[in-house]
Order: C-alpha cells, then sequence, then structure tokens
C-alpha cells in the first residue's frame, strides 16, 4: 500500500445546534465541527415527531382532490 494516501484520522470535538457537544472520531481536517442536528435533538431518537403544515397543504389537497376517486 502507498504511503501517505488516506487523511489522517484524529478526534474531532462536534457541537449541535441545540447545545450538545461531544467528541468523536473524523477524518475531518479541523479539530471542531459545528452540526445542525444530532441524537439529543432529532425527532427519531428523541420519538417527538414534528408535523409541520405551515402552508396548509395537507387542507388545500383534500379540497382539489378529496371527493374524485
Amino acid at each position: 500500500m502507498k504511503p501517505d494516501t488516506h487523511p489522517a484520522y484524529q478526534a474531532v470535538e462536534v457541537t449541535c445546534s441545540c447545545g450538545n457537544t461531544f467528541t468523536t472520531g473524523s477524518t475531518y481536517g479541523k479539530d471542531a465541527m459545528l452540526i445542525d442536528v444530532c441524537s439529543e435533538c432529532h425527532p427519531f431518537y428523541t420519538g417527538k415527531q414534528k408535523v409541520l403544515d405551515s402552508a396548509g397543504q395537507i387542507e388545500k389537497f383534500n379540497k382539489r382532490f378529496g371527493g374524485k376517486k
């Protein structure tokens, strides 16, 4: 195997937008990483599903196609 073909694997401090921080191993070139969603705030892991219907799209769909078969 050729030397110096793989990136360096190092410890990286990850910070989520919710405030959760943890350390993981990565080939990311920096010592810190900012992410938007982690296992502490993602609905799949927390069990708190958020259904957003901001524009009333479901009602619009049902109004247009609800009676048709």
